[in-house]
């Protein structure tokens, strides 16, 4: 087996036959793929509708996994270890793939053995017509959304290797001990694939990006609202909290003396956002989501600095033995 496609899920009966649809459809043998779709406790029907594609799509290497544990970096690592792939290939249950996905992946890894986590480009299915504000201040990362102009590009640094697009030689991900707790039970704890991918650099792979890999994302109404950029912003305070204090160590004094400049940058940014929607500026938007980046980041390490428990639980590096 060449390539173990691994494809968590979570209440998206919407959209998770037509991710499956897609990836079955790619132009690469059958034979040597495998999707593994990792039930991460879906409360909808999303299983019934998994099994009986299973079910209709016997001529394929399709398996339904079962992650009772409420997380997706539960229903990522799990699923890894029934895996019998070389390489690893993770997407989400919002993505439809573009059918030569995997030929220029795979040429990554084929011209530099030392590749160890690559990626393509990443583009919208916008399910309505998106906002301007929100095509002007989110193509980018805050959509998951990746663009790039590199045929091949090969770093010694991540790239922007996100995990809805994300293929891994099998040695360095189980090496690396696996994906980073990000949403867990409703709380945003880690750093997901930027931490598994600085996991991956300290071991000395690099890492490659090629924009003849194509996924589409589709991006729901839902997404398309103040609402959610303020609250996606709030995971990334999270999250930079988390690669933060994994990098650095601070101290508990070195923590709380952080904490009154980020208070300055939260507040900064709500009052700016105040003055700038007064004044009819889009850019209000962003300052409004900057505040709540800032109150995340106060409010995580206020924890780090008081909660032992909470501070080894960030240190942990092993996430595929849980």
């Amino acid at each position: 087996m060449l390539i173990s496609i691994v494809i968590p899920t979570y209440n998206r009966n919407t959209t998770i036959l037509k991710t499956l649809q897609s990836f079955i459809d790619v132009d690469f043998d059958k034979n040597n793929f495998e999707i593994i779709i990792s039930d991460n406790n879906s409360t909808d029907n999303t299983a019934q509708l998994v099994k009986q594609f299973i079910e209709d799509n016997k001529t394929y290497n399709l398996h339904y996994h079962f992650e009772a544990r409420q997380g997706v970096h539960y229903a990522r690592n799990s699923a890894a270890k029934l895996t019998k792939g070389e390489f690893l290939y993770y997407t989400d249950d919002d993505m439809i793939a573009d059918s030569q996905i995997f030929k220029a992946l795979l040429k990554i890894f084929e011209m530099e053995p030392k590749v160890g986590s690559a990626t393509g480009v990443v583009y919208p299915i916008w399910e309505i017509e998106p906002p301007d504000w929100l095509v002007k201040m989110c193509s980018n990362g805050w959509l998951s959304l990746n663009y790039s102009d590199e045929e091949m590009l090969i770093t010694d640094t991540d790239c922007g290797v996100y995990s809805c697009h994300q293929m891994m030689r099998r040695e360095a991900f189980f090496n690396s001990g696996g994906f980073n707790p990000e949403n867990t039970k409703g709380e945003w704890i880690g750093d997901g694939e930027t931490g598994l991918n600085i996991k991956i650099e300290e071991l000395g792979y690099k890492f490659g990006l090629t924009n003849k890999s194509i996924i589409y994302h589709i991006i729901p109404p839902a997404r398309m609202t103040q609402e959610y950029l303020n609250k996606r912003l709030l995971n990334q305070g999270n999250c930079d909290s988390y690669t933060d204090y994994r990098k650095y160590k601070f101290s508990t004094i070195k923590l709380l003396t952080g904490i009154p400049s980020k208070l300055y940058q939260s507040w900064l940014n709500y009052l700016l956002s105040i003055k700038f929607k007064y004044r009819k500026l889009e850019s209000w938007r962003m300052r409004l989501a900057k505040s709540y980046y800032w109150k995340a980041r106060i409010k995580y390490d206020w924890r780090l600095a008081f909660d032992n428990s909470w501070r080894q639980l960030v240190l942990k590096s092993n996430w595929l033995n849980d």
